[in-house]
């Protein structure tokens, strides 16, 4: 029997968040300003995803202290700033370690419905 892992949005309700409205969950988080997100499933892993509102930073952690592994734009050209943190720091990434919004929202909801990256997702382990 398959066990599918629920994820919950930390600082959100303890209710765990489907696949389908995820996206929508993550898109009222950055309306109200909140531009990390994290995701804890009910097997310990975590899901980061921080955002400038046109890309995004998505990191997939198999436990606590974990390097992990994130989504990448091969081929990107230039950097992003404007990750801004909930503790306040603002962060810039090379837009090759970051994906578009759109591109972060589908790897996001693929994650949460399966428990892995989508088979054509480019991405590389930080281990």
């Amino acid at each position: 029997m398959l066990v599918i892992e629920s994820w919950v949005i930390n600082d959100d309700s303890p209710v765990p968040v489907s696949s389908g409205l995820v996206p929508e969950a993550l898109r009222s988080r950055i309306d109200s300003g909140q531009l990390e997100t994290w995701l804890t499933s009910s097997s310990g892993r975590s899901l980061a995803f921080v955002t400038n509102t046109e890309r995004a930073m998505v990191m997939l952690l198999e436990e606590e202290g974990d390097s992990g592994e994130h989504a990448v734009d091969p081929g990107a050209e230039g950097s992003s700033d404007g990750f801004v943190l909930s503790n306040g720091q603002d962060d810039e990434y090379p837009d090759e370690d970051t994906v578009p919004i759109r591109e972060a929202f589908r790897l996001v909801k693929q994650i949460v419905s399966t428990g892995s990256w989508p088979a054509d997702a480019r991405w590389v382990g930080d281990r």
